[in-house]
Order: structure tokens, then sequence, then C-alpha cells
């Protein structure tokens, strides 16, 4: 499917880059018979027959993101992580530590959607099989528990000619743009944000930094659509950020809806209609 995509893209060369981030909240395995038993052998299954899964303690404590203390209760796990994953062929871009107990965040360095797909697995897999070795169980639920923030899996993605030249960005910004917003994004961008985004689960709650209706905005995290572009950023690094998927999100059939429904846009030629969160205009 992925695959599919990737060359209908080719066929008008062009192709898709993306970048995936993974908020994911991490526990203290426990032995069967539970906390207070630690010397014995850890058994996460057979400790939640008997136990609820709020029983499971977190990591770490506490609400505050990007803190340069909380890795070091976790030290060998968090850095085995960064040095890991570089090996296995999933290199991250960013990791620290995020809001909520025992959250941290891993940003998959951007690379072309196709390989995107396969090192999100492949990433997942590695940081459940390092917790084996840890005693530490990371969680990939978008909603582990109401009342506290989801893990989000967002994803970014921009297109390029094949010399790697990102077709989002304008010759120069747009003096009549309909909004202010995509003065800075090509045509081309415009089409490929109009076509149809999927809508997500229980981590789709007012108030958590989850997008809970279908808009865009510029720079705006309560979107369902971030569009990242001057001055924010440089022109080369104009990009789409889809807020809507959680961290259990299916890699390859997450990827490949997003950029066909974009690639859809700019086959029709879609024009932009809803006004980004930040327009005045309702």
């Amino acid at each position: 499917m992925v695959r599919n995509i990737a060359n209908d893209l080719a066929a008008a060369d062009y192709q898709a880059f993306a970048g995936v981030e993974f908020e994911f909240m991490n526990f203290e395995t426990p032995p069967k018979d539970g906390y207070n038993a630690l010397a014995a052998r850890r058994n996460l299954a057979a400790f939640l027959r008997d136990n609820a899964p709020a029983t499971l303690r977190t990591l770490t404590d506490g609400m505050f993101g990007y803190s340069v203390t909380r890795p070091t209760a976790s030290r060998d796990y968090f850095f085995d992580i960064i040095g890991r994953s570089m090996e296995f062929g999933c290199p991250l871009g960013g990791w620290h530590t995020e809001s909520g107990p025992g959250v941290i965040e891993g940003a998959l360095k951007v690379c072309d959607f196709v390989d995107m797909a396969d090192r999100v697995t492949m990433f997942k897999f590695l940081a459940r099989s390092l917790g084996t070795i840890h005693g530490v169980t990371p969680c990939f639920m978008a909603k582990p528990f109401s009342g506290l923030s989801g893990n989000s899996g967002h994803i970014h993605i921009s297109l390029a000619d094949m010399n790697e030249q990102n077709l989002f960005a304008p010759a120069d910004p747009d003096t009549n743009a309909p909004w202010s917003d995509v003065e800075n994004l090509s045509h081309l961008g415009r089409h490929f944000l109009a076509a149809p985004t999927v809508n997500s689960y229980k981590r789709l709650v007012e108030n958590y930094w989850a997008p809970v209706h279908l808009s865009w905005g510029l720079e705006d995290r309560t979107a369902s659509i971030r569009l990242i572009a001057p001055p924010t950023c440089k022109p080369q690094a104009i990009r789409f950020e889809v807020r809507v998927p959680g961290a259990d999100l299916h890699p390859h059939y997450t990827l490949s809806a997003f950029v066909s429904a974009g690639w859809r846009g700019v086959q029709k030629k879609l024009e932009l209609r809803i006004p980004p969160l930040t327009s005045k205009y309702p």
C-alpha cells in the first residue's frame, strides 16, 4: 500500500517525506505478586490478571515535560534507547520527557515516508525489547488513563521534487493569500491540505492538547493539522503536522491514508475552503 502510493508520486516526479513523534507512558514492570516482591521475576501479564492497570507504578512522577532530572531516574533505559535506535536503523532526532507521569517523547528523524512506516514499527519493538531488559513496560496506548494527557503520534509530512526541494515552499510570499496563515505556503501545499483527514479515539478530548474538530492553523497546536511555515521555520522545512493520531497508530495504514489524501487534493486541485483557527473570519 505505502509503496504503491510512493510509485504514484514518483510517476509525477514527486516524493513524500515524513517524521513521526511518539509520546508513550512507561511503567515499572512488577512481579506477579506486586511491587513488594521485587526480588522475584518480573511478570506484567500475571500481575494484571489480579490487579487493575491503575495500580501500575509509572517510571517517574510529575506532569512536567522537558525535565533534565527525570531521565536520571531511569538513565540506563533512557540512554540505551538513544544508542540502540541508531544501531537498529530508526534514529531519533529528539528524545525527552513529556507532560505526564512516566511519559517520554521520541521523534524519529525525518526520511522517505515508506521507510518511516517501517521505522515506526522497529522503534516500538526496540522500546519494548529494551524495556524487558531494564524492567520497564512502555505503553503506546492513545489514552491509558482518563484525567491524564494521552499519548500522541504526531506525523509531519512534506512533498518534494526528486531533488528533495520542498514543494510546499513558494518562490515568494503570496500577498493576496485568503488568510495570512498560508502566505508562505505554495498553491500545491494548499491543495494537499484541502484533502480529508482522519479522526481518532479517546485521547481526542478538550483541554489535553489534542484536536477535537476538523481544523488547521499556522503553528496552532489545538488544530487537527498544524501548518509549520515561515516565519517559524525555514522555507525548506515547511510541512504539515497531523495531530490526530495516537501513539497506537498503524504506521503503514496511517501514512498511506494521509499521503494519499493529500495527493488526491493535489491531483484534483482542491481549494482550501476551511479558514484557519487563527483566522479572524467565521
